[in-house]
């Protein structure tokens, strides 16, 4: 069992910056990969940016240069410094955490508001 909560959303002017959180806490240990997703046109959820335990990283190609994914695994935080932002990067942003072999094998946070307008 694990539990997601995401927090650092808000209003951001274009080409801001802003720096999402989100904390983990149950069965740690088995985490495999972390993630930050958002809705997209066609899709459920689009990814944004993931790292795995080995610390594989994988952008979105719409956030690559912008985005920096990254953890502290002493705090069980995952972060999401996001720069340069554009209004088409306003969504809920949602944080997942990947636990291989046991079901429901993904959890989900509840999102995050992030708002980029003048």
């Amino acid at each position: 069992q694990v539990q997601l909560v995401e927090s650092g959303g808000g209003l951001v002017q274009p080409g801001g910056s802003l720096r999402l959180s989100c904390a983990a806490s149950g069965s740690i240990d088995s985490i495999y990969a972390m993630g930050w997703y958002r809705p997209a046109p066609g899709k459920q959820r689009e990814l944004v940016a993931r790292i795995t335990r080995a610390e594989r990283i994988n952008y979105a190609d719409s956030v690559k240069g912008r985005f920096t994914i990254s953890r502290d695994n002493a705090k069980n935080t995952m972060y999401l410094q996001m720069n340069s932002l554009k209004p088409e990067d306003t969504a809920v942003y949602y944080c997942e955490a990947n636990v291989p072999y046991i079901p429901p094998y993904d959890y989900w946070g509840q999102g995050t508001q992030v708002t980029v307008s003048s």
